[in-house]
This record gives structure tokens, C-alpha cells and sequence, in this order.
């Protein structure tokens, strides 16, 4: 089955034959892929008036149990987003009535997230049409087939998350050089 990544693989070959652009055809085809996902997920937040910052967090705080509330430090780690993201999303999610901020009994200066009723109410209608949204994209796959992607997939992240740490403790410890960074 020939793709547009075919092409572009095809592209560079003519292009630039003496450079090995293999990793194109995974990236290329992870980043489309990703790119339909997403697509075919908003389609179903939509329905709900969500999108997918908004669902992220509604069952981040879901799937922490009752009473349904977490720090934000909390949430963004489980969500896996920055704390300035977290804000603006709770900002939002807050104005809508869906999430509320308390105080956090056990840390006088720290705020809790908590889902409100109307929260819980459309997370739990949101989830299970969610959820099938993402088994209709998977189904072409085996439960083998499924499993050895979530592997190899976890690999490749682990590789990326590696490559980005390492790039930005570089960038963090390494000096300014002048000469470099001077656009003379």
C-alpha cells in the first residue's frame, strides 16, 4: 500500500541519495497517523461540547475516584501536561461549571480541582462513546497486533522522552558562546 509518505520518501531518494531518510517512514506515518486520531477524537468531543484538553482533564479527575479531586501539580502530571496548560484549561472547565477550585485541607496555601456534578455528568456521557471512537480506529488490528504496537510504541516514546531530556539538560548547562549566538 503506497502512501503520501511513499512519496516523500521517494522525493528525497532522487533528491538526496546519499542520505538515509528511513526514520522518515516511521515519524512520517506516526505524525500522520496521529494527526487522523486526533481528528476522529474531536469529532466525538465535539459532540459533547468538549475538545481534547478539556475531556483530558475531566477524566483525569474521573479516573483519580471519589471525591474527585486533585491538586493541580496532580493533574497536570496525570494529564501530562504543564501547569500553565493545566490553568488555562481549568479556567475554562471552571467557567462552564464543570470543575470547581477548594482549598486544600491539608496544605493551607494549595488549592484542590474537583469535578463538579455537571462535570461527572458529561465525562461519564462522553467516555464510553470515547472509548468506542478509539476501538473503531483500532479494530483493523489483531489483539496480537495490538499489543506488539503498544510495545513498540512505548520504545519509540521512551527514545523520544530520552532525547528530549538529554537536549534540554544540553541546553541548560551549556555556556553561551558568543561567537555562535552573535547574528553579525
Amino acid at each position: 500500500m503506497t502512501d503520501q509518505v511513499d512519496r516523500i520518501l521517494e522525493q528525497w531518494s532522487t533528491e538526496k541519495p546519499d542520505l538515509d531518510v528511513s526514520p522518515m517512514a516511521v515519524i512520517g506515518r506516526l505524525s500522520r497517523t496521529a494527526l487522523a486520531v486526533e481528528s476522529r477524537l474531536a469529532a466525538t468531543f465535539a459532540r459533547y461540547g468538549l475538545d481534547a484538553s478539556s475531556f483530558d482533564v475531566l477524566a483525569t479527575l474521573l479516573r483519580s475516584g471519589a471525591p474527585y479531586r486533585i491538586s493541580p501539580a496532580a493533574l497536570a502530571r496525570d494529564a501530562m501536561i504543564s501547569t500553565s496548560a493545566v490553568a488555562q484549561r481549568l479556567n475554562k472547565l471552571q467557567t462552564r461549571g464543570l470543575v470547581s477550585r477548594e482549598a486544600n485541607p491539608d496544605d493551607g496555601r494549595g488549592t484542590l480541582v474537583a469535578l463538579t456534578d455537571a462535570g461527572k455528568r458529561l465525562i461519564d456521557a462522553a467516555l464510553a462513546p470515547h472509548v468506542e471512537t478509539e476501538r473503531t480506529i483500532t479494530a483493523i488490528l489483531s489483539d496480537d497486533e495490538q499489543s506488539l504496537l503498544v510495545g513498540l510504541l512505548q520504545r519509540i516514546n521512551a527514545a523520544a522522552t530520552h532525547g528530549l531530556n538529554e537536549s534540554a539538560q544540553r541546553t541548560q548547562v551549556a555556556p553561551a558562546n558568543d561567537e555562535l549566538s552573535d547574528p553579525k
